[in-house]
């Protein structure tokens, strides 16, 4: 399956953003998809993840309560929404899926599939 990630642009702090990930093939064989993000020199960053089984969403602790992850199943999308965007929050994003168990979901090492990245900046 192949993943495209887009939305991302340059806003102001304070602004919102929305990211989407569509899948070219079939995701359910895998059990997690998630959002990371990474800055140059930076080890990549967890955002969010979904298990795609139940729907139950799980955030990084830097953007809980003001990003939020859905999904659209029939178009085979996810979202990402972003709002009191900070300059920190700045980087590329990933969506990518994966198995493995709830434990692990934050962890880059179980995706093993990714889309291309988006970039997001953030100005103050």
């Amino acid at each position: 399956v192949q993943l495209q990630a887009s939305g991302g642009g340059l806003v102001q702090a304070g602004g919102s953003l929305r990211l989407s990930c569509a899948a070219s093939g079939s995701i359910l064989s895998y059990v997690n998809m998630g959002w990371f993000r990474q800055d140059p020199g930076k080890e990549r960053e967890f955002v969010a993840a979904i298990r795609l089984r139940g729907g139950s969403v799980y955030y990084g602790d830097s953007v809980k309560g003001r990003f939020t992850m859905s999904r659209d199943a029939t178009k085979r999308t996810v979202y990402l929404q972003m709002n009191s965007l900070k300059p920190e929050d700045t980087g590329v994003y990933y969506c990518a899926v994966g198995n493995g168990v709830l434990s692990s979901l934050r962890h880059a090492g179980i995706y093993v599939n990714w889309g291309q990245g988006t970039q997001v900046t953030v100005s103050s």
